[in-house]
Protein backbone atom coordinates (compact mmCIF):
# COMPACT_ATOMS: atom_id res chain seq x y z
CA UNK A 1 0.00 0.00 0.00
CA UNK A 2 1.16 3.52 -0.77
CA UNK A 3 -0.70 5.84 1.63
CA UNK A 4 1.20 8.90 0.37
CA UNK A 5 0.75 8.21 -3.33
CA UNK A 6 0.20 11.54 -5.07
CA UNK A 7 1.60 13.55 -2.15
CA UNK A 8 4.51 15.95 -2.54
CA UNK A 9 7.05 16.36 0.26
CA UNK A 10 10.04 18.59 0.88
CA UNK A 11 12.65 17.32 3.31
CA UNK A 12 14.91 20.27 4.01
CA UNK A 13 18.24 18.94 5.19
CA UNK A 14 18.11 15.43 3.76
CA UNK A 15 21.77 14.76 3.03
CA UNK A 16 22.21 12.36 5.94
CA UNK A 17 20.86 11.40 9.34
CA UNK A 18 17.20 11.87 10.18
CA UNK A 19 16.54 13.82 6.99
CA UNK A 20 17.77 11.00 4.77
CA UNK A 21 15.80 8.42 6.74
CA UNK A 22 12.63 10.51 6.60
CA UNK A 23 12.96 11.04 2.86
CA UNK A 24 13.33 7.29 2.32
CA UNK A 25 10.29 6.40 4.43
CA UNK A 26 8.14 9.05 2.75
CA UNK A 27 9.24 7.61 -0.57
CA UNK A 28 8.41 4.09 0.59
CA UNK A 29 4.90 5.37 1.33
CA UNK A 30 4.63 6.60 -2.26
CA UNK A 31 5.44 10.31 -2.01
CA UNK A 32 7.37 12.47 -4.43
CA UNK A 33 10.15 13.82 -2.23
CA UNK A 34 12.34 16.84 -2.87
CA UNK A 35 15.53 16.38 -0.88
CA UNK A 36 17.74 19.38 -0.23
CA UNK A 37 21.13 20.01 1.27
CA UNK A 38 24.45 21.58 0.44
CA UNK A 39 26.58 18.53 -0.36
CA UNK A 40 26.43 17.11 -3.86
CA UNK A 41 28.67 14.72 -5.73
CA UNK A 42 30.64 17.68 -7.03
CA UNK A 43 30.60 20.01 -4.03
CA UNK A 44 30.88 19.47 -0.27
CA UNK A 45 29.59 21.67 2.52
CA UNK A 46 31.60 22.69 5.58
CA UNK A 47 30.87 19.22 6.99
CA UNK A 48 33.25 17.76 4.40
CA UNK A 49 31.47 14.41 4.55
CA UNK A 50 30.81 11.92 1.73
CA UNK A 51 26.99 11.70 1.93
CA UNK A 52 25.21 13.55 -0.89
CA UNK A 53 21.68 14.65 -1.74
CA UNK A 54 21.87 12.65 -4.97
CA UNK A 55 22.39 9.47 -2.95
CA UNK A 56 19.39 10.32 -0.80
CA UNK A 57 17.21 10.92 -3.86
CA UNK A 58 18.25 7.57 -5.32
CA UNK A 59 17.40 5.82 -2.05
CA UNK A 60 13.97 7.46 -2.11
CA UNK A 61 13.34 6.19 -5.62
CA UNK A 62 14.66 2.73 -4.73
CA UNK A 63 12.18 2.65 -1.84
CA UNK A 64 9.27 3.20 -4.21
CA UNK A 65 8.85 6.96 -4.34
CA UNK A 66 10.28 9.65 -6.57
CA UNK A 67 13.37 11.36 -5.19
CA UNK A 68 14.41 14.74 -6.55
CA UNK A 69 17.68 16.25 -5.33
CA UNK A 70 18.09 20.04 -5.25
CA UNK A 71 21.16 21.75 -3.85
CA UNK A 72 19.95 24.47 -1.49
CA UNK A 73 21.54 26.52 1.27
CA UNK A 74 18.52 27.21 3.48
CA UNK A 75 20.19 30.30 4.93
CA UNK A 76 19.89 31.91 1.49
CA UNK A 77 16.34 33.24 0.96
CA UNK A 78 16.83 33.49 -2.80
CA UNK A 79 17.77 29.82 -3.07
CA UNK A 80 14.78 28.75 -0.97
CA UNK A 81 12.44 30.95 -2.99
CA UNK A 82 13.77 29.43 -6.21
CA UNK A 83 13.27 25.94 -4.77
CA UNK A 84 9.63 26.66 -3.98
CA UNK A 85 9.06 28.16 -7.42
CA UNK A 86 10.42 24.94 -8.90
CA UNK A 87 8.18 22.73 -6.75
CA UNK A 88 5.15 24.83 -7.64
CA UNK A 89 5.99 24.70 -11.34
CA UNK A 90 6.71 20.97 -11.38
CA UNK A 91 4.10 19.68 -8.93
CA UNK A 92 1.59 22.48 -8.32
CA UNK A 93 1.37 21.58 -4.64
CA UNK A 94 3.23 20.82 -1.42
CA UNK A 95 1.67 18.48 1.14
CA UNK A 96 4.48 17.78 3.59
CA UNK A 97 7.29 20.01 4.79
CA UNK A 98 9.98 18.53 7.02
CA UNK A 99 12.29 21.15 8.50
CA UNK A 100 15.33 19.05 9.40
CA UNK A 101 18.18 21.48 8.68
CA UNK A 102 20.65 21.38 11.56
CA UNK A 103 24.35 21.67 10.77
CA UNK A 104 25.58 21.99 14.34
CA UNK A 105 27.33 18.69 15.09
CA UNK A 106 30.79 20.23 14.85
CA UNK A 107 29.88 23.57 16.43
CA UNK A 108 28.61 22.60 19.88
CA UNK A 109 31.00 23.03 22.80
CA UNK A 110 29.55 20.74 25.47
CA UNK A 111 29.71 21.75 29.14
CA UNK A 112 31.32 25.07 28.26
CA UNK A 113 29.71 28.13 29.93
CA UNK A 114 28.60 30.93 27.67
CA UNK A 115 31.41 33.25 28.78
CA UNK A 116 33.93 30.70 27.51
CA UNK A 117 31.97 29.43 24.50
CA UNK A 118 32.94 30.67 21.06
CA UNK A 119 30.43 33.32 20.02
CA UNK A 120 31.20 32.66 16.37
CA UNK A 121 30.40 28.96 16.70
CA UNK A 122 27.41 29.57 18.94
CA UNK A 123 25.72 32.11 16.69
CA UNK A 124 26.50 30.05 13.62
CA UNK A 125 24.75 27.13 15.28
CA UNK A 126 21.68 29.25 16.05
CA UNK A 127 21.52 30.52 12.48
CA UNK A 128 21.76 27.01 11.05
CA UNK A 129 19.25 25.56 13.50
CA UNK A 130 16.64 28.34 13.65
CA UNK A 131 17.00 30.83 10.79
CA UNK A 132 16.99 28.04 8.20
CA UNK A 133 13.66 26.73 9.48
CA UNK A 134 12.06 30.18 9.49
CA UNK A 135 13.30 31.03 6.00
CA UNK A 136 12.07 27.70 4.65
CA UNK A 137 8.65 28.04 6.27
CA UNK A 138 8.33 31.62 5.00
CA UNK A 139 8.53 30.50 1.39
CA UNK A 140 7.10 26.98 1.63
CA UNK A 141 3.95 27.49 3.63
CA UNK A 142 2.26 29.78 1.12
CA UNK A 143 2.17 26.76 -1.19
CA UNK A 144 1.39 24.19 1.48
CA UNK A 145 -1.75 25.96 2.76
CA UNK A 146 -3.42 25.89 -0.65
CA UNK A 147 -4.71 22.40 0.16
CA UNK A 148 -6.14 21.20 3.49
CA UNK A 149 -4.37 18.56 5.58
CA UNK A 150 -0.90 19.91 4.90
CA UNK A 151 1.69 18.80 7.44
CA UNK A 152 4.76 20.57 8.81
CA UNK A 153 7.27 18.56 10.85
CA UNK A 154 9.89 20.38 12.89
CA UNK A 155 12.70 17.97 13.73
CA UNK A 156 14.38 18.75 17.04
CA UNK A 157 16.18 17.05 19.94
CA UNK A 158 14.13 16.44 23.06
CA UNK A 159 10.47 16.79 23.86
CA UNK A 160 9.04 19.97 25.34
CA UNK A 161 8.53 18.14 28.63
CA UNK A 162 12.14 16.93 28.79
CA UNK A 163 13.74 20.17 27.64
CA UNK A 164 11.67 22.28 30.04
CA UNK A 165 13.24 20.47 33.00
CA UNK A 166 16.71 19.60 31.69
CA UNK A 167 19.62 21.79 30.62
CA UNK A 168 21.01 20.44 27.34
CA UNK A 169 24.69 21.00 28.29
CA UNK A 170 25.20 24.11 26.14
CA UNK A 171 23.34 27.42 26.16
CA UNK A 172 23.41 27.61 22.37
CA UNK A 173 22.35 23.99 21.84
CA UNK A 174 19.63 24.36 24.46
CA UNK A 175 18.28 27.47 22.73
CA UNK A 176 18.45 25.88 19.29
CA UNK A 177 16.48 22.76 20.12
CA UNK A 178 13.97 24.43 22.43
CA UNK A 179 13.32 27.15 19.85
CA UNK A 180 12.40 24.59 17.20
CA UNK A 181 9.84 23.05 19.56
CA UNK A 182 8.31 26.46 20.17
CA UNK A 183 8.37 27.13 16.43
CA UNK A 184 6.09 24.14 15.83
CA UNK A 185 3.68 25.47 18.45
CA UNK A 186 3.63 28.88 16.79
CA UNK A 187 3.18 27.44 13.30
CA UNK A 188 0.30 25.33 14.61
CA UNK A 189 -1.57 28.51 15.44
CA UNK A 190 -0.91 30.07 12.05
CA UNK A 191 -1.79 26.92 10.10
CA UNK A 192 -4.97 25.96 11.94
CA UNK A 193 -7.28 28.25 9.94
CA UNK A 194 -6.11 26.47 6.79
CA UNK A 195 -6.72 23.00 8.27
CA UNK A 196 -3.00 22.26 8.26
CA UNK A 197 -0.90 20.86 11.09
CA UNK A 198 2.52 21.48 12.64
CA UNK A 199 4.25 19.03 14.98
CA UNK A 200 7.68 18.96 16.64
CA UNK A 201 9.21 15.48 16.43
CA UNK A 202 12.35 14.25 18.14
CA UNK A 203 14.29 11.04 17.63
CA UNK A 204 15.91 9.43 20.62
CA UNK A 205 19.65 8.79 20.66
CA UNK A 206 19.98 8.43 16.93
CA UNK A 207 22.63 6.42 15.12
CA UNK A 208 23.39 8.96 12.43
CA UNK A 209 26.38 8.49 10.16
CA UNK A 210 28.30 10.99 12.28
CA UNK A 211 27.37 9.25 15.54
CA UNK A 212 28.40 5.85 14.20
CA UNK A 213 31.72 7.30 13.06
CA UNK A 214 32.21 8.88 16.47
CA UNK A 215 32.05 5.47 18.13
CA UNK A 216 33.93 3.69 15.35
CA UNK A 217 31.05 1.33 14.51
CA UNK A 218 28.59 0.72 11.69
CA UNK A 219 24.87 0.08 11.68
CA UNK A 220 25.63 -3.63 11.49
CA UNK A 221 27.76 -3.75 14.67
CA UNK A 222 26.50 -0.67 16.52
CA UNK A 223 26.07 -2.59 19.79
CA UNK A 224 29.86 -2.72 20.06
CA UNK A 225 29.76 0.99 20.94
CA UNK A 226 28.25 0.07 24.30
CA UNK A 227 31.77 -0.80 25.41
CA UNK A 228 32.60 2.93 25.28
CA UNK A 229 29.13 4.20 26.17
CA UNK A 230 26.88 1.63 27.87
CA UNK A 231 23.72 3.73 27.47
CA UNK A 232 24.12 3.54 23.69
CA UNK A 233 22.05 0.36 23.96
CA UNK A 234 18.92 2.55 23.83
CA UNK A 235 19.94 4.13 20.51
CA UNK A 236 17.82 3.96 17.38
CA UNK A 237 18.38 4.12 13.64
CA UNK A 238 17.37 7.19 11.59
CA UNK A 239 14.61 5.10 10.06
CA UNK A 240 12.77 4.98 13.39
CA UNK A 241 12.00 8.70 13.57
CA UNK A 242 11.44 8.50 9.81
CA UNK A 243 8.68 5.97 10.32
CA UNK A 244 7.20 8.29 12.94
CA UNK A 245 7.04 11.09 10.38
CA UNK A 246 5.59 8.80 7.70
CA UNK A 247 2.94 7.63 10.16
CA UNK A 248 1.95 11.22 10.90
CA UNK A 249 1.87 12.05 7.19
CA UNK A 250 -0.42 9.10 6.50
CA UNK A 251 -2.78 9.77 9.40
CA UNK A 252 -6.04 11.42 8.25
CA UNK A 253 -6.46 12.63 11.83
CA UNK A 254 -2.95 14.06 12.23
CA UNK A 255 -4.48 17.35 13.36
CA UNK A 256 -4.87 15.81 16.82
CA UNK A 257 -1.10 16.37 17.18
CA UNK A 258 -1.20 20.03 16.13
CA UNK A 259 1.29 22.06 18.17
CA UNK A 260 2.45 19.02 20.14
CA UNK A 261 6.00 17.87 20.82
CA UNK A 262 6.35 14.11 20.37
CA UNK A 263 9.09 11.50 20.18
CA UNK A 264 9.71 8.57 17.88
CA UNK A 265 9.20 6.21 20.81
CA UNK A 266 5.88 7.78 21.77
CA UNK A 267 4.55 7.65 18.22
CA UNK A 268 5.68 4.03 17.83
CA UNK A 269 3.37 3.11 20.68
CA UNK A 270 0.46 4.92 19.00
CA UNK A 271 1.00 3.83 15.39
CA UNK A 272 2.57 0.43 15.97
CA UNK A 273 5.74 0.72 13.86
CA UNK A 274 9.17 -0.67 14.78
CA UNK A 275 12.78 0.26 14.19
CA UNK A 276 14.67 -1.67 11.51
CA UNK A 277 15.71 -4.31 14.06
CA UNK A 278 12.08 -4.94 15.04
CA UNK A 279 12.34 -3.18 18.42
CA UNK A 280 10.51 -0.11 19.76
CA UNK A 281 13.12 1.90 21.69
CA UNK A 282 11.65 4.46 24.11
CA UNK A 283 14.70 6.65 24.60
CA UNK A 284 13.23 9.59 26.47
CA UNK A 285 11.58 7.45 29.13
CA UNK A 286 14.87 5.56 29.43
CA UNK A 287 16.84 8.77 29.91
CA UNK A 288 14.57 9.93 32.72
CA UNK A 289 14.20 6.61 34.49
CA UNK A 290 17.62 5.02 33.94
CA UNK A 291 20.42 7.26 32.67
CA UNK A 292 19.53 10.48 34.50
CA UNK A 293 19.06 8.63 37.80
CA UNK A 294 22.50 7.04 37.56
CA UNK A 295 21.29 3.47 37.15
CA UNK A 296 23.41 0.94 35.23
CA UNK A 297 22.67 0.71 31.51
CA UNK A 298 19.85 -1.74 30.93
CA UNK A 299 17.40 -1.36 28.06
CA UNK A 300 15.11 -4.15 29.24
CA UNK A 301 11.56 -2.85 29.09
CA UNK A 302 12.61 0.18 27.05
CA UNK A 303 12.99 -1.38 23.61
Amino acid sequence: MKPLDGKVALVAGATRGAGRGIAIELGAAGATVYVTGRTTRTQRSEYNRPETIEETAELVSDAGGQGIAVQVDHLDPDQVQSLMARIENEQGRLDILVNDVWGGEYLTQWNVPVWEHSLERGFRQLRLAIDTHIITSHFALALLIRNPNGLVIEITDGTAEYNDTNYRLSLFYDLAKTSVIRMAKSLAQELSPYKCTAVAVTPGWMRSEIMLDHYGVTEENWRDAAVKEPHFIISESPRYVARAVAALAGDPEAARWNGHSVSSGELAQVYGFNDIDGSQPDCWRYLVEVQDTGKPANASGYR
